[in-house]
């Protein structure tokens, strides 16, 4: 999947686990102007960093993988979560016309969500 918006904010790395770290990526979508979404993604593991590239404001193209899986806690009880795996982030620069031109392409490696701690 892929949506085009704003960078609104990079969150800092989250160490999950010994062996799992995050890091959400929020992104101001507007596909209509008057209402905007603010829209979380996450990147896995090794990848966190390479969000440093990314500056508040920078118009982007981001790609990403809609995931869900469920969770049942002690319990018995059954929860299901979604996330949106991020995998590519394009910085664009807009020309004077507006017309949006990729400057930079950041990707991710496919993230290996079988450690996860849920």
């Amino acid at each position: 999947m892929e949506i085009t918006g704003r960078v609104h904010e990079v969150l800092p790395t989250q160490q999950v686990t010994e062996t799992f770290k995050k890091r959400d990526l929020i992104i101001e979508y507007a596909e209509n102007p008057q209402y905007p979404e603010f829209i979380k993604l996450e990147a896995h593991k090794e990848t966190c960093e390479k969000l440093d590239e990314l500056r508040t404001g920078d118009n982007v193209t981001v790609q990403f993988n809609l995931r869900g899986r469920p969770w049942t806690d002690k319990s018995g009880k059954t929860s299901y979560f979604n996330t949106l795996a991020l995998w590519r982030v394009q910085i664009n620069q807009t020309t004077a016309g507006n017309a949006p031109q990729t400057a930079q392409s950041i990707t991710m490696e496919e993230a290996d969500d079988s450690d996860l701690p849920f």
